[in-house]
């Protein structure tokens, strides 16, 4: 039997809007929590592989912050692009229009989580128009170096292989329940049964939600291009870099280094979790936001 989700009831009490918008010929689809005039408007950026569910349980703990929390092209819900490569460079302009595309009153606080924080931060280096920029786990070292060669050299494989697959044999190679639990429990942390039973579950879900093959390699392709801190100097909006103290994707060293390289940045640590403090730690994930909210100041009309 399923394991229930831990944040369901907090998610329930908050309005939420599904919505679609043509963005460089993807139908991009987002989902709009929160009230539409909070104070704070947060635009999420999620992780390589997931959608829009993996951030919830951080958005069901900010029911006073309107987040809108767009899958990703060619993952989830979202069709590929078609007027953009699928690299850090393409989805940074397509995070910059889709941005643009929501016509806010001002601009909004971009947050990018592992993947996303490539996305996000290069997006805002080249000119997204941001309140200020929230990265959760980012990708703060050489990424075909972070996790070790032979693992990368390994997951390069695997994803390399499936490009000389007819389609629906990459994707059920893609899709493996043996490949899909081995990196699960490669990132969970804690020692809660349950809690690790339903993340488990919650990869299960959502892992295999993309498009095609051919967009799940060039986006792995992209996942190995470039780090935050490639970007950090011409990011010169407010930045928070919000990093699990155990994680083996993005490790505690580089995040070190790294935070020095933004005009603007602070680095708060989620003691005892890896790569996955939204889902193992999601009240100490909301309460480094909204603290991080709390120092900007009001946004102003554009």
């Amino acid at each position: 039997m399923p394991v229930p989700t831990p944040h369901a009831e907090a998610l329930a009490r908050i309005p939420v809007r599904a919505r679609e918008a043509q963005i460089l010929g993807s139908t991009t689809r987002f989902w709009d929590y929160g009230p539409e005039d909070a104070r704070d408007v947060i635009v999420l950026a999620h992780g390589y592989r997931g959608d829009h569910h993996g951030l919830e349980p951080v958005i069901a703990q900010l029911p006073e912050v309107r987040i809108i929390s767009p899958d990703l092209p060619g993952f989830g819900a979202s069709t590929p692009l078609t007027e953009a490569p699928h690299s850090i460079a393409g989805y940074a302009r397509w995070l910059t229009a889709f941005v643009e595309s929501l016509a806010l009153a001002a601009p909004p606080v971009v947050l990018g989580h592992s993947f996303g924080s490539m996305v996000s931060s290069h997006a805002v280096a080249d000119g997204l128009d941001a309140r200020a920029l929230i990265l959760l786990n980012p990708i703060s070292a050489d990424p075909k170096l972070a996790a070790g060669r032979v693992i990368t050299a390994l997951t390069r494989a695997f994803y390399g292989v499936s490009r000389a697959f007819p389609e629906p044999v990459a994707r059920v190679w893609l899709g493996n329940w043996v490949i899909v639990q081995f990196m699960s429990m490669s990132l969970v942390m804690n020692g809660d049964p349950q809690l690790t039973k339903w993340i488990h579950e919650e990869h299960h879900r959502y892992f295999n939600g993309f498009s095609d093959s051919r967009t799940v390699a060039e986006a792995f392709r992209a996942s190995l291009s470039t780090q935050v801190g490639e970007a950090a100097a011409r990011v010169t909006v407010p930045t928070v870099m919000i990093a699990g103290e155990l994680d083996r994707i993005a490790p505690l060293d580089g995040q070190k280094r790294t935070v020095g390289l933004f005009p603007d940045a602070s680095l708060v640590v989620i003691e005892g979790v890896g790569h996955l403090p939204h889902y193992e730690k999601p009240v100490e994930v909301a309460l480094a936001i909204r603290g991080f909210l709390a120092t900007l100041p009001a946004e102003s009309p554009r």
